[in-house]
């Protein structure tokens, strides 16, 4: 299941979009160490193709979307 988070990102000198901290509704507030890898890719439940920002948080590799300038995770890959 898609949840829909609020993201804090930035642009680098190249023009890239990088996630840094994701927002969740119930105020829970998650820093993102590292971006491991940014790739078309399809999410395990959604199924299409959004952009997948393959992240380190909590010391942990967790998935995160963009759809249609949108961000989300799929809820079993949740933080």
């Amino acid at each position: 299941m898609k949840e829909y988070v609020s993201v804090t990102a930035r642009f680098d000198c190249d023009g890239n979009l990088i996630p840094v901290a994701i927002h969740w509704k119930d105020g829970r507030h998650f820093e993102i160490e590292k971006v491991l890898d940014i790739k078309y890719a399809a999410s395990e439940k959604k199924g299409g193709a959004d952009i997948r920002y393959s992240c380190r948080i909590a010391g942990q590799r967790r998935y995160l979307f963009l759809e249609d300038n949108r961000w989300f995770v799929d809820s079993k890959n949740a933080v």
